[in-house]
């Protein structure tokens, strides 16, 4: 796609005065570095605070009094039992029990039953139960065709064009936000708020995609910009691109969609099952109802912990090279005998420990840490050892 047809973010002319080189990412024009490079950016958000620009991912509405339980039967996760303002991670899934999506949603409740705080609305907006969804740039627009299709007749699906959606991350990220909207650190891992900054509301939550404390802030696309020049300006803030952002959440074992999930994996498959609450497994009080649920379901233990009744083909595994060798996607993986047992999916060298990271795929009796396999780069075998997940220790605010 040429730079004519993709689209721009609301700090795309930022980026550009900053000195970011621009990429087409997920139909967008985004900044995949700064000039202090990938490295600088990665090792400043460990220690510091990174922004990143993450606008074009999906901000959806569900607004109903069916709307918790419509977004459940499209899921394999506990809705119905979410807080108000708590936020969980979600996956959207095919009939065949295949990935089409992940996704974060936090439960606002009812703004005219709960705290009256104010909420951004969204065009066309009803009153009642609200759900705030965040999903993949690259997957949206399928998403909310999806959910429109599924459960549209039973709950208003509103997306949220008009939102920006700014990622402020690292030990530092908590100092920096706090200055600007006091009352954040108060939030804890998975926790959201609304607030407000200048007169424009803001909807916060304590979460991200690195590995690292930090926040995902959304906020109309007419004052992203001004917010963040505002952040750029505190001491502890440098701007981070793509770049770092896929290295960080490497680090952090944490899946990309489209490289370790997509529509030909399942969650038993790509380690997940941790996703689906026992609520929603085989024995549970609300089990199965969710599209695929026959065949993800035998793939996991039952809700009394009773092991799966049908055994995996292959399994997710996170990987270390024993050789300072790059190996990326999709380098095949083979057995001490040369057979094919698997394939990288994301692979690189990790800032943090100086040495070659991946995740792949492998046969189940491959997957056990410690196993060693070996990595095919251009026609030469890279030895790599299963290793666990996270590479780099995290360190969410839990409270």
């Amino acid at each position: 796609m040429s730079a004519d047809h993709l689209l721009k973010t609301p700090l795309h002319d930022l980026h550009v005065e900053l000195g970011a080189r621009m990429v087409p990412f997920a139909g967008y024009q985004l900044p995949v570095q700064y000039p202090a490079g990938l490295m600088a950016e990665h090792k400043h958000t460990r220690e510091a605070a990174g922004l990143f620009d993450v606008s074009h991912m999906g901000q959806i509405k569900l607004v109903g009094a069916d709307a918790a339980a419509a977004l459940e039967s499209v899921m394999p996760v506990d809705v119905m039992s979410l807080g108000v303002d708590k936020q969980r991670y979600g996956l959207l899934l095919t009939d065949d029990g295949t990935i089409i999506d992940d996704l974060m949603f936090v439960n606002w409740g009812d703004p005219g039953q709960t705290t009256g705080e104010s909420r951004p609305r969204a065009a066309g907006e009803r009153e009642g139960p609200q759900l705030f969804l965040i999903v993949n740039g690259a997957c949206k627009a399928a998403d909310i065709a999806h959910l429109q299709a599924r459960i549209g007749d039973r709950c208003q699906v509103l997306p949220m064009p008009e939102r920006g959606l700014l990622a402020l991350q690292g030990p530092k990220a908590v100092d920096v936000l706090q200055r600007l909207v006091p009352g954040v650190e108060k939030l804890v891992f998975m926790t959201g708020g609304a607030f407000a900054w200048n007169g424009t509301d803001l909807y916060i939550t304590r979460s991200g995609y690195t590995g690292e404390d930090g926040f995902e802030i959304s906020i109309h696309g007419s004052q992203t910009e001004a917010f963040a020049r505002e952040l750029l300006a505190q001491p502890e803030v440098k701007p981070i691109g793509l770049g770092a952002r896929n290295s960080l959440r490497l680090e952090a074992g944490l899946c990309l969609y489209g490289n370790d999930i997509d529509t030909t994996t399942t969650p038993a498959e790509a380690g997940l099952n941790w996703a689906i609450q026992k609520v929603r497994r085989t024995g549970g009080e609300r089990a199965g109802g969710f599209p695929g649920a026959d065949q993800v379901l035998p793939f996991m233990q039952d809700a009394a912990g009773n092991p799966a009744a049908q055994k995996l083909t292959r399994k997710r595994v996170a990987l270390m090279a024993k050789e300072r060798v790059p190996v990326r996607e999709p380098a095949p993986l083979e057995n001490m005998d040369g057979q094919t047992i698997g394939q990288i999916t994301s692979g690189l060298i990790s800032p943090t420990l100086n040495r070659p990271i991946a995740m792949g795929y492998v046969q189940p009796d491959y997957a056990t840490v410690g196993t060693e396999v070996f990595a095919m780069v251009r026609g030469k075998p890279v030895p790599m050892e299963v290793a666990a997940t996270p590479f780099v220790p995290t360190r969410y605010h839990r409270g």
